[in-house]
C-alpha cells in the first residue's frame, strides 16, 4: 500500500537536519539524524570469566522508546541464528543513556557501549558498538557483465530516479532477463517511529515476478514479509538485516522456471539469495510469483525495483546472464 505524502515531498522532509524527532522522522542521511540513532544498532564482546560472547541489537522506536535483543553466541549470522535469543527489553532514554532491566541485571545504552550492572548496582561487564559490513559490499563486475546502475546515470531503467549518484525504488529495467546472477545493494531509511511494512519498504522483484522482501527489519523475527523474505512463500534462514542507514548487499542466483511448447510449466524456477554475504535461501524452489507484480509466464522480464513511497536506495546493480 502506497503512503498519501508523495514521495518529493518525504523526500524534502528527509534531507531536512533542523526538525526535532517525532516532527520528522525519517531520515536519509546518517549525519543528519538524532541522538537515537547513535544508540540503536549492533553490540558484541565477551564477558563473562569463561570468555562467552554475548551481542544484542537495539532497536530504536521513536520518541525515546527503545527495544534490545540480546543473544549468546554472537550477532546472527552464518553459524548463529537469530532465533537463538537470551532475552529481550524494552527501555526509555534518559538524557543520553537508555536502561533495560533483566530481573537479575541491569544494561545501560550509552556512548557506544552496552554497560551491565549487577543488582547491586556494580559495573561487572561491558560490549561495545560493532558496524558490520559485507563482504560482498562494493563487488566489482566481472567482464561480462550488464551494469544496470553504477552512480552515473538511470538509462538502463525506465522512469529512474537517481540522487546523488543512488538510484530510487519504483523503477524497473529496460532490459529483460532470463537466468541468472545479480549482485545489488540497498540501503532503508531511519524510520523509528516506523512500524512493520511502513518502515523502510521495497522489493526487489527478480523477473517482476519473485518479490525478495527489502525492509527495515533489523532485530525482528525473520519472517516472510520482512527483509530477506521471499513474499508469502519463504523466510530467509537468517535475519542478516543491519540497521537502517548502513549499506546492504543482495547476491541471487537465479533459474527461470521452464515451459514446454504449449505453455505448461514443466519446472519452477529456483533461486539462492546471500544478504550481506550469508546464504539465506539456498536453492529454493519457488512455486508461483509472489503477489505485487508480473504473473509467471513463458519468456524473460525485467527487474522491477519495487516503490512504497519510502526513500529507499540502490546502487552498485549489476548482472550476469547465464
Amino acid at each position: 500500500m502506497r503512503y498519501a505524502l508523495s514521495l518529493s515531498i518525504l523526500i524534502a522532509l528527509a534531507t531536512a537536519s533542523n526538525a526535532k524527532e517525532g516532527e520528522q522522522d525519517v531520515y536519509i542521511d546518517p549525519n543528519a539524524t538524532p541522538a537515537s540513532y547513535q544508540l540503536q544498532g549492533e553490540y558484541e564482546g565477551q564477558a563473562g570469566d569463561n570468555g562467552q560472547t554475548y551481542a544484542a541489537q537495539v532497536l530504536a522506536l521513536g520518541e525515546g522508546q527503545f527495544h534490545l535483543v540480546a543473544y549468546k553466541g554472537g550477532l546472527p549470522g552464518a553459524d548463529q541464528s537469530h532465533k537463538n535469543i537470551f532475552f529481550e527489553a524494552d527501555g526509555e532514554l534518559d538524557g543520553d543513556a537508555v536502561t533495560f532491566e533483566h530481573e537479575d541485571f541491569n544494561i545501560v545504552a550509552s556512548g557506544g557501549q552496552l554497560q551491565v550492572f549487577n543488582a547491586n548496582g556494580r559495573k561487572v561487564e561491558q560490549i561495545e558498538r560493532r558496524v558490520r559490513k559485507s563482504p560482498t559490499l562494493g563487488a566489482q563486475p566481472p567482464k561480462d557483465a550488464l551494469v544496470l546502475f553504477d552512480g552515473s546515470n538511470g538509462d538502463a531503467f525506465e522512469g529512474a530516479q537517481v540522487h546523488e549518484g543512488l538510484l530510487l525504488a519504483d523503477t524497473f529495467s529496460k532490459q529483460k532477463f532470463g537466468d541468472h546472477t545479480m549482485h545489488l545493494e540497498f540501503r532503508t531509511p531511519y524510520k523509528p517511529s516506523g512500524r512493520g511494512q511502513g518502515r523502510g519498504n521495497s522489493g526487489v522483484y527478480v523477473q517482476s515476478r519473485y518479490e525478495i522482501q527489502v525492509l527495515d527489519s533489523f532485530g525482528l523475527a525473520g519472517k516472510s514479509n520482512e527483509c530477506g523474505g521471499i513474499y508469502k512463500i519463504a523466510e530467509p534462514k537468517v535475519n542478516m538485516c543491519l540497521p537502517p542507514l548502513q549499506w546492504q548487499t543482495y547476491d541471487i542466483d537465479f533459474t527461470a522456471a521452464r515451459y514446454d511448447d504449449e505453455g505448461n510449466k514443466t519446472a519452477n524456477a529456483r533461486v539462492t539469495v546471500k544478504h550481506n554475504g550469508v546464504v539465506i535461501h539456498d536453492d529454493l524452489e519457488l512455486p508461483q510469483h509472489t503477489p505485487g507484480r508480473h504473473q509467471e509466464a513463458p519468456g524473460p522480464d525485467s527487474l522491477y525495483l519495487q516503490g512504497h513511497g519510502n526513500p529507499v536506495y540502490y546502487r552498485n546493480l549489476w548482472v550476469v546472464e547465464k
